[in-house]
C-alpha cells in the first residue's frame, strides 16, 4: 500500500500537496476530538470521584475553545454553591 503510494508521488508530484492537506486536516481534527474528549466538561470518565464535573467548575474556567470578548477572570457566579 505505502509502496503504490510512493509510486504514484514520484510519478504524479502534483499529488503531494493534496496528501499534506489531507493529513493535516485529519490530523486537526483527530486533536480536536481529543481535546474535546479531555477538557470539555460535559464529558465524565470518572463516575466515581467526580460524577457531575460541570458543578465543580468555578466562573473563571474557561473551557470554550475560542471565546469573543469575554474576559473569564472577571466573571461572578450567579447560582446557588454546591
Amino acid at each position: 500500500m505505502l509502496s503504490t503510494i510512493s509510486r504514484q508521488l514520484r510519478t504524479h508530484p502534483a499529488l503531494i500537496p493534496l496528501f499534506v492537506f489531507i493529513g493535516g486536516g485529519a490530523t486537526m481534527s483527530m486533536l480536536y476530538l481529543a481535546r474535546l474528549a479531555l477538557r470539555n466538561p460535559d464529558v465524565c470518565w470518572d463516575r466515581k470521584n467526580n460524577p457531575e464535573p460541570w458543578n465543580k467548575m468555578a466562573p473563571t474556567d474557561q473551557y470554550k475553545f475560542y471565546a469573543v470578548n469575554i474576559d473569564y477572570s472577571k466573571l461572578k457566579k450567579n447560582g446557588p454553591d454546591f
